[in-house]
């Protein structure tokens, strides 16, 4: 089970990572409070406990079909890509995983020469 600490940490730890309201990493998301939009998409209710982690829309459809306990989608993340994650059913080590290889996903690529 991970908390809002962890994940803060665990962010935190990654190189060139920082937090505003979000984990970013030269100011590209990788990983943000849940906010659920109501049917009119206008009021906004942040659900603690729950994250959204960014991910390739492929890996998201595995992650949801393999732990649908841990990870799961909702009608305004469908097509975006990031995973809404559950912090309750998921261990620290996963956690660290999935904020690691967002954080890869978002680094600045190596410049060539």
């Amino acid at each position: 089970m991970a908390t809002d600490d962890d994940v803060r940490r665990l962010a935190l730890a990654l190189p060139g990572v920082t937090e505003v309201t979000q984990y970013a990493i030269e100011g590209k998301p990788i990983a943000w409070p849940y906010f659920e939009r109501d049917k009119s998409r206008r009021k906004l209710t942040r659900h603690a406990g729950i994250l959204a982690i960014r991910c390739p829309l492929p890996e998201k459809e595995m992650l949801i079909e393999a732990a649908p306990d841990i990870y799961f989608d909702d009608d305004y993340y469908h097509r975006f890509p990031a995973v809404l994650v559950r912090l309750a059913k998921i261990d620290e080590a996963e956690l660290a995983a999935m904020l690691a290889r967002a954080r890869d996903l978002q680094a600045p690529k190596a410049r060539k020469r």
